[in-house]
């Protein structure tokens, strides 16, 4: 969403037959893309650092295809990601609601979020929702970058 390019190339990748999913932070207006893209929308918790930047009225341009992805590090992220998830009713709204965990920081600066904790709590609150794990990291080094 920070290329503006990006919204006249997903309709034209759409009039030619591909499939277009786009990710992002949510802090910018997804309404401006074709209703057929596929919006993988982030919702920053309030240990991102960057709490309080998702745009509301973005949840009114999400549907049943379109997904929603909360990053969690800590039992504060996770109650405030299954909170919104139960107060917004989005497991009825989008295809799915993705809860990660951060991967810890290969240089020590930060932990990591224990992802079998994570299930736990999920699983302990009956949420309706999905743990992502970000693969590359297990594949490739956690700082390598473009992969």
């Amino acid at each position: 969403m920070l290329q503006p390019e990006a919204i006249p190339l997903s309709q034209r990748l759409l009039d030619s037959g591909y499939q277009v999913m786009v990710e992002t932070s949510g802090e910018r207006q997804v309404s401006v893309l074709p209703r057929e893209v596929i919006k993988i929308v982030d919702i920053k918790c309030p240990d991102s650092g960057e709490p309080d930047t998702f745009l509301m009225k973005n949840l009114d341009a999400l549907d049943g295809k379109d997904e929603i992805k909360f990053v969690i590090s800590s039992r504060r992220d996770y109650e405030f990601a299954r909170d919104f998830t139960l107060r917004h009713n989005l497991a009825s709204r989008v295809h799915q609601v993705i809860f990660s965990p951060v991967h810890a920081d290969p240089a020590g600066d930060w932990q990591g979020m224990n992802a079998r904790e994570l299930v736990e709590w999920i699983l302990q609150d009956e949420l309706p929702v999905r743990l992502g794990l970000q693969i590359h990291k297990f594949i490739w080094h956690p700082a390598t970058r473009g992969v």
